[in-house]
């Protein structure tokens, strides 16, 4: 029985969360009241604050149901051996994991519409703003250890301190991503997303063996050189 009862708390709580995703991409998260939540979702205000402690929480219960796995995929590049991983391909990799992610599946989209375009920073969505920042500042430390282990195996020489190429790659994929959301039908983001990211590599000085695929790297090693083009599979 108490097996049962968590299991039908657990299907409440996301009833809850899916019946969130729908409003607030509908009305905006500000319209959008607790009370119309748990009606949508066939349940009592009661139940939501069972399961969340006001609007905030339960925003950024949505967000993780989706946020999580894109936050885990750049966690891997700063987790990856040393010996045996090449951080500018697993870097690339994860960023086109998150392209792909929100080009191909309709929850992820839809979070990440909410979350860009129907929330804003009131006060009582202060706790949002701070999950948004803290998320942003991992990733964006993520990103500048796989840049500085990526420069210090090739040798290369930043144009731009190590924080701006990190800043400069996490803005360009958080605005395509944003664009894409406003008309999905304007370009292909998961292809686009790669153009433009190898582009960006380039443009800081790595070298194309830094995003072949693992078997292809000793190939790559030996041929290539300075100002190749990075590969688009």
């Amino acid at each position: 029985m108490v097996r049962r009862t968590k299991t039908e708390a657990q299907e409440t709580r996301n009833r809850l969360l899916d019946a969130a995703e729908r409003l607030f991409q509908a009305k905006g998260v500000s319209s959008t009241t607790l009370a119309d939540i748990a009606t949508a979702a066939g349940a009592t205000r009661g139940a939501v604050y069972h399961h969340f402690r006001d609007k905030a929480d339960l925003f950024n219960a949505m967000m993780a149901r989706v946020t999580m796995p894109l936050e885990a995929s750049l966690a891997e590049v700063g987790q990856m051996a040393p010996a045996q991983d090449d951080p500018l391909h697993a870097l690339r990799e994860s960023m086109t994991r998150a392209l792909r992610q929100t080009a191909t599946d309709e929850r992820t989209r839809r979070v990440f519409e909410v979350a860009t375009h129907k929330v804003e920073y009131t006060d009582e969505m202060q706790a949002v703003r701070e999950r948004h920042l803290r998320v942003r500042n991992e990733c964006m430390a993520m990103t500048r250890a796989a840049l500085r282990e990526a420069v210090r195996r090739q040798g290369v020489t930043l144009p731009v301190p190590l924080a701006t190429a990190a800043l400069g790659l996490h803005v360009m994929v958080d605005g395509l991503i944003q664009n894409w959301l406003l008309d999905p039908g304007a370009f292909d983001l998961v292809k686009n997303g790669r153009q433009t990211m190898d582009a960006y590599l380039q443009g800081l000085g790595f070298r194309a063996q830094a995003a072949q695929a693992p078997r292809r790297a000793a190939v790559s090693r030996a041929k290539a050189r300075p100002g190749e083009a990075l590969p688009v599979p």
